[in-house]
């Protein structure tokens, strides 16, 4: 499982890819030069089940505490995610 980036100017994306099949995606939108919002998080469903979701908020939470950014979990997996995992909250907007 490869976890990969697109970052565009106001937009972005993490997404899993397995066999170059898109697993899943995480989608987020720029809030500003500090901080992004979760908007959406989809596992295709051939692939639910394996915690893809999972592994996509965590590239993400890694990507934000890198760079010294917050998050704003709109997306209500991601905000479920996050506030369950103690070490993730600290990326919290």
């Amino acid at each position: 499982m490869k976890i990969e980036q697109v970052d565009e100017i106001k937009k972005g994306f993490f997404q899993a890819l397995e066999n170059d099949k898109i697993a899943g995606k995480i989608e987020y939108t720029w809030a500003g030069r500090s901080k992004f919002i979760i908007d959406h998080t989809e596992v295709n469903p051939g692939f639910k089940g394996q915690g893809i979701g999972q592994k996509l908020i965590k590239a993400t939470v890694d990507f934000a505490k890198k760079n010294k950014l917050k998050v704003i979990p709109l997306c209500p997996f991601a905000k479920s995610v996050i506030e369950k995992e103690p070490e993730f909250q600290e990326v919290l907007a």
